[in-house]
């Protein structure tokens, strides 16, 4: 593993050259895990060709010291010396300094800056988050556990879905299964819908209750190591009626229309393309969502988003989600997703449970 965050360090200094960077001051807690290997959130690290730091305090110095790959872990006294005193005697030869700007606040910012010197502050966003978009073979390893925790744990529940249940029974019945089959928490708030509620893209479970020939959508996943799955099903309980059956199947279709292009070197707006041209030229092209799909890994949504807008070849090590969906307020909605590996052939899918639309 250590040789593993190294690679990453040195590809990061890598990039600071390429922007006349002296150094980093890494302050998402997500791209700090992904440099130094700790996994709290009460952390600062400061990455320089010379000197690497990582700045907590009492809670977390013990737990930073088993964790940091190649970091030197500082404990800072927060009674007696200010976040950014401590970071500014840490800068050390670093006149130009580029920061996780997308991670902190205009007023916690201002505080620390007035602190550093006469130094050259630059604003960085997206540094971290573009090396992060393709996976080495052990972030690949956490997410299809996470993935096939998720399947197992959807297995589990599906007992559950009968006449009079209510979204958050169903939710709190996923939830705990997740957690008893090992994954560490939710990888987000779990979608759980019932009928017309359904053609609500992200909602909270509440006490709407389930009834035969509802739609039922529900999204969730779970998390491995900070790594995060994302899996979307549709079923209707009991027998579906030909609108419900015809709007999963243009869902569906899209869906797979989408994966039938999934391969290195083409282009996420082309994969967006093709499921839009099976969701425009069907009934339901008002209703269609309008994104895809996303990167999913230490974030939930992270680079590469498959949109209209989208301009990213996709390369091995990708990991993504395809999720078309038709949302018709009033009447309900279909969401379908999965998670994808890119590989070096084609795609991979990590996310195996079952499609049945009638249960």
């Amino acid at each position: 593993m250590k040789a593993i965050f190294l690679q990453r360090q040195q590809q990061l200094l890598s990039q600071l050259t390429e922007r006349q960077l002296d150094g980093l001051l890494i302050l998402g807690h997500e791209n700090i895990q992904y440099i130094t290997g700790f996994t709290g959130n009460a952390a600062y690290a400061i990455i320089t060709p010379k000197h690497q730091f990582l700045i907590t305090d009492y809670r977390y110095f013990e737990r930073a010291k088993n964790e940091c790959q190649g970091f030197e872990v500082v404990s800072r006294d927060r009674d007696n010396e200010s976040l950014g005193a401590c970071i500014g005697r840490h800068l050390f030869d670093v006149k130009a300094l580029g920061f996780d700007a997308a991670f902190i606040n205009v007023s916690a910012w201002h505080g620390i800056e007035s602190e550093l010197g006469n130094r050259e502050i630059q604003a960085v966003t997206g540094l971290i988050e573009r090396q992060r978009m393709v996976k080495d073979d052990w972030e690949i390893k956490q997410t299809q556990l996470a993935a096939a925790i998720a399947d197992q744990a959807l297995a589990e529940t599906m007992g559950y879905f009968k006449a009079g249940v209510t979204e958050r029974d169903v939710a709190l019945e996923l939830e705990y299964r997740l957690q008893k089959l090992g994954s560490q928490g939710m990888a987000f708030s779990t979608i759980m819908l019932f009928a017309e509620r359904t053609s609500l893209p992200h909602g909270n479970p509440g006490e709407q209750q389930l009834h035969e020939g509802d739609f039922i959508t529900l999204d969730f996943g779970a998390v491995i190591n900070g790594y995060r799955s994302d899996m979307t099903r549709s079923y209707i309980l009991g027998a579906a009626n030909d609108e419900q059956k015809a709007i999963y199947d243009t869902v569906s279709a899209a869906q797979q229309a989408a994966v039938s292009v999934l391969k290195p070197g083409v282009n996420g707006h082309d994969v967006y393309l093709a499921s839009q041209a099976v969701l425009q030229s069907s009934a339901y092209a008002q209703w269609a969502g309008e994104g895809l799909g996303h990167g999913v890994g230490l974030f939930l949504h992270e680079q590469p988003i498959l949109g209209p807008k989208t301009d990213y070849c996709l390369e091995p090590g990708n990991i993504i989600t395809i999720e078309p969906g038709i949302y018709i307020p009033g009447l309900g909605g279909v969401r379908v997703e999965d998670d994808y590996l890119i590989t070096k052939s084609g795609c991979q899918v990590l996310t195996h449970a079952p499609k049945p639309f009638e249960i």
